[in-house]
């Protein structure tokens, strides 16, 4: 949950502005989103600056500290991120580059059929090329979606979603659930088809700034199948696109991702798992939308549960191995029925 800085931490927040830029004009918050860090705008006659404040920097360096980590890998392979410019692990502070307030989410409503689907294009190179940096072995190589984290996502749903938001009690229902999910999440370990995963790939997560796509809030990267980043964009709960849209895109990147050597998998095979993970992520998405509802009284990602439920049936009507978790789900969530 963001907090609201107190007295001294702003000062120190000011004085370490100061001492990296020099003086300034004003420091103005940034409307936070599912994130326990802060943002600022900081102005500087025409130039403006991002502070960020996250208590998990304190004591942690480039090599510890996931953000910095990643950010670091990421830059290294030309994949568009803000350029970090001063950093301070003692504060829990850093200063990036303004890349403004335009995401993708809002950009899409505005744009051209034609520009739309440019970006899209263009963000799927970008993945591709995200997804072919190879492993050193370190963070965030030594995280993936294992069994283990498959079902904390699906028990998280469990708990505030379909318990929590949806008011389902019922013991054996949540059980036989679990064990659906259980089934799906060993069907989706596939090691041997792992690769650097940012995670959120979302419209919420891509900014347009002066033309061009930058990616943000990459510091859970950890190695899971290609497919999770590319459902997590293409089945979006935040902007939805229109079917005959995400079946260009997806045919698009399959061709470039086989071709760059992402994956080996034939097309039947590629489309079963990203039926069943675009299932586990929505599943998982709908868990963190509820928690944000329920504990911390963010109503705006209410507007996103149902469109998230509306993208169930199709997986669930043409994979058997969904077919019960789709019952149980139609039985407990009135929206999807």
């Amino acid at each position: 949950m963001v907090r609201n800085m107190t007295g001294d931490q702003a000062r120190i927040r000011d004085e370490f502005v100061q001492r990296s830029i020099g003086p300034f004009d004003s420091i103005r918050p940034l409307e936070g989103d599912a994130s326990t860090r802060e943002y600022f705008r900081v102005h500087q006659g025409n130039s403006t600056f991002i502070v960020c404040y996250d208590n998990a920097l304190k004591g942690n360096t480039a090599e510890t500290y996931p953000f910095l980590l990643v950010h670091n890998l990421l830059h290294q392979h030309k994949i568009p991120v803000p350029e970090i410019l001063f950093t301070d692990s003692v504060a829990g502070l850093l200063i990036e580059n303004d890349c403004g307030d335009l995401l993708l989410e809002q950009y899409n409503t505005a744009a051209s059929h034609e520009d739309r689907m440019a970006h899209y294009a263009g963000l799927l190179d970008i993945l591709v090329r995200m997804q072919s940096i190879p492993s050193d072995g370190s963070l965030p190589f030594t995280l993936s979606f294992d069994v283990e984290k498959l079902m904390f996502e699906f028990n998280f749903f469990i708990t505030h979603a379909l318990e929590g938001y949806f008011g389902c009690t019922g013991d054996e229902v949540k059980q036989e659930l679990h064990d659906e999910f259980l089934r799906i999440s060993m069907e989706l370990y596939r090691p041997e088809y792992f690769v650097f995963t940012h995670r959120d790939f979302h419209s919420r997560n891509v900014l347009v700034h002066q033309g061009r796509v930058v990616i943000i809030d990459f510091q859970d990267a950890r190695l899971g199948l290609p497919q999770y980043d590319l459902v997590s964009i293409l089945r979006d709960s935040y902007y939805s696109l229109p079917r005959v849209d995400m079946d260009l895109l997806k045919q698009r990147y399959y061709l470039r991702s086989k071709e760059a050597g992402v994956h080996s998998m034939n097309p039947d095979e590629f489309d079963y798992y990203f039926d069943l993970m675009a299932f586990q992520r929505n599943i998982k998405a709908l868990g963190t939308f509820a928690y944000q509802v329920r504990h911390f009284g963010r109503e705006k990602f209410s507007k996103y549960i149902i469109p998230t439920l509306a993208y169930l049936h199709d997986y669930c009507a043409c994979r058997p191995i969904l077919k019960r978790s789709w019952e149980l789900l139609s039985a407990a969530v009135g929206e999807l029925r």
